[in-house]
């Protein structure tokens, strides 16, 4: 009885290693489908606001949510409330909220009025400002506002597209996926 109790366990523990290592395979598959986000494109300090300038590579162990928006936008405005709600939020699990300023229209390009839009909008977030449209570029990105979802990692595991509001169907997918991120 023993002996057949020993080959048992034998063979439940050589089980055990067959399923990790596949599932180990499916994860490493899935993580190479998944992009890394390209680095921060503006490293002067007179790029940011808000903020000294950042780099992703800082940001290692946070989960990081991208809004790229451009000050004329509505649809950007809009989702101001939202994602300050969530930044405050998220923010002591891990969440980092940094803003793309890339602008649509020539006027947008003013520092100082951008400056002067982040007041108005309480936006605390440190800010990137894209002006040359470098970082747009590097994402592949086509759209105000865009949100990107970077894991501790630095992989790009979302995007979403357009104006977001809180209760909103798009909003609770991706406060899911933050938590989902910041669970790992």
């Amino acid at each position: 009885m023993l002996k057949r109790f020993s080959q048992t366990c034998r063979l439940l523990l050589v089980s055990l290693m067959l399923i990790s290592t596949s599932l180990l395979s499916v994860s490493d598959l899935q993580a190479k489908e998944l992009e890394a986000a390209p680095e921060f494109t503006h490293t002067a300090p007179q790029e940011w606001l808000n903020s000294k300038p950042l780099k992703l590579t800082d940001l290692r162990g946070k989960v990081v949510l991208l809004d790229i928006w451009t000050f004329d936008c509505w649809n950007c405005y809009r989702s101001f409330p939202w994602l300050n709600d969530l930044s405050e939020h998220y923010a002591k699990q891990g969440l980092q909220l940094i803003g793309v300023h890339s602008p649509e229209f020539a006027h947008e390009r003013d520092t100082a009025a951008l400056a002067q839009k982040l007041r108005e909008f309480n936006i605390t977030s440190p800010q990137m400002i894209d002006n040359d449209f470098s970082y747009w570029k590097a994402l592949g990105n086509k759209y105000w506002p865009a949100f990107y979802l970077i894991d501790k990692y630095g992989l790009v595991q979302a995007q979403y597209i357009g104006e977001t509001h809180a209760g909103d169907a798009k909003a609770k997918e991706i406060e899911a996926k933050i938590v989902e991120l910041l669970a790992e």
